[in-house]
């Protein structure tokens, strides 16, 4: 069995409740490939995830854009993997790039959120990516490794855990590494996994693309070999983002 292709769609700090509903009508009607094929997994602001998940339809999971790094508390704005256990949410995203550069989320504290989510039984999505300064003086790939590195530290199962490759400067900008630069990192990722963790950790790990992914470019980029799906930001608020589910088709055919 190959990897399943992954879709995620990451709504960040956007939407009211007319626009939410419009956004979960449009994902219930749309025509897309049945659940062995795709995995699809939506991400709203917190205070939306209740009316999305009882809206959604059934195949089409959520998540939350992060979580805190250990048991909830004396944590003022915080949300506890507790929590989202609590109401059925079975994602989250941990170690966005916004959350990197805006909040000073380090690799080590990215590592550390990972671990404790999964150990509470989430699963995550786990992002990592590099800045254009960084990329344009040839660390990408040292980048990456670092950031896969902390997450590796502290974790032993890699089953539930998804690889995000978001490209810093490629995140909102219109930009977008180039399929052959995404596959770039991709497999130097997997080597990383292959030698750093094990060869069946390499194998059956999901890494997906995220930056700027539209209904023009996905097919491209997820015809590649290391090109497990996407992370969607702003076309998964659009009815592109199903054209963006339909090319899963492309891993299948």
């Amino acid at each position: 069995m190959g990897r399943k292709f992954f879709v995620g769609g990451n709504w960040k700090c956007n939407g009211t409740i007319d626009q939410v509903d419009k956004i979960v009508k449009t994902l219930n009607e749309g025509q897309v490939p049945p659940p062995d094929v795709v995995e699809v997994v939506v991400s709203p602001p917190y205070v939306f995830l209740p009316v999305v998940k009882s809206q959604l339809r059934p195949e089409f999971q959520v998540a939350a854009q992060n979580c805190w790094v250990k048991k909830g508390g004396a944590f003022t704005g915080e949300v506890s993997a507790e929590m989202l256990v609590n109401l059925g949410v079975p994602w989250v995203i941990l170690g966005h790039s916004e959350r990197r550069a805006l909040l000073g989320e380090s690799n080590e504290f990215v590592g550390d959120k990972v671990a404790y989510a999964l150990s509470q039984g989430l699963k995550v999505i786990a992002c990592v990516g590099e800045t254009l300064e960084q990329r344009e003086a040839g660390s990408t790939v040292d980048v990456v490794a670092a950031q896969t590195k902390a997450i590796a530290e502290k974790i032993k199962d890699w089953s539930n855990v998804v690889v995000a490759y978001e490209p810093v400067w490629a995140i909102g900008t219109g930009k977008v590494a180039t399929p052959d630069q995404a596959q770039e990192v991709h497999a130097s990722l997997r080597d990383w996994l292959k030698v750093n963790v094990s060869p069946e950790v390499s194998e059956s790990t999901r890494i997906i693309y995220g930056g700027s992914v539209t209904a023009a470019n996905c097919k491209e980029l997820g015809a590649k070999p290391d090109v497990d799906g996407f992370l969607v930001g702003g076309a998964s608020l659009k009815p592109e983002f199903i054209d963006i589910i339909n090319a899963a088709t492309v891993k299948s055919a």
